[in-house]
């Protein structure tokens, strides 16, 4: 992305912490079998397409254009699909796979459009489509709200502990991280 140079580093630092966070639990979450296993599984998809738009926005963040346009639709296009697939498939969790399927939608139109730019800076009459960018404003600028009244409610002390403020936390941190970045555009 194109903004100051300490602000992509900052916005890199944030996503990348949350997409390594996301990681840990994904190695230490017990496995999607047994009793109550569609939740576990939610849960670990969960973990990896927020490991995935984490670390990837923390790259996209730092090496703008410089990767090719075809990685970037490769990296997130294929979950995109994948959640969208499983959305319109599966009821339990449609609206958590739709919302992972908007991520990756996103940050596949983000490269695209930051790669067809020429020389890779922004331009506001050739950057990505305006109605699409507001779109997608307002759709993680409203789950930024969302997760922050969330993690409100937590109770006292389960941020520290990891045990549900410091999920949605990072669920927060990704959604602001998502709604910096369209706003560069």
């Amino acid at each position: 992305m194109h903004g100051p140079t300490l602000v992509n580093w900052l916005l890199a630092l944030l996503t990348a912490t949350a997409g390594v966070y996301c990681l840990t639990r994904l190695r230490h979450s017990p496995c999607a079998s047994g009793p109550g296993h569609t939740g576990r599984r939610l849960a670990r998809e969960s973990d990896a397409a927020e490991a995935l738009m984490g670390l990837g926005m923390a790259a996209m963040a730092v090496t703008g254009a410089t990767v090719p346009a075809a990685v970037w639709a490769g990296l997130f296009g294929a979950p995109a699909a994948a959640f969208l697939f499983a959305a319109l498939h599966a009821p339990t969790g449609r609206a958590h796979r739709l919302h992972h399927a908007v991520g990756a939608l996103a940050m596949t139109y983000m490269a695209l459009a930051m790669t067809a730019s020429p020389g890779g800076h922004h331009h506001a009459a050739t950057l990505g489509t305006p109605p699409l960018t507001g779109a997608l404003l307002l759709y993680f600028g409203g789950y930024a709200l969302w997760a922050g009244a969330r993690l409100l409610r937590t109770p006292a002390g389960t941020l520290a502990l990891g045990t549900t403020g410091l999920p949605q936390a990072c669920r927060l941190a990704m959604g602001i991280g998502m709604f910096a970045m369209l706003l560069t555009m």
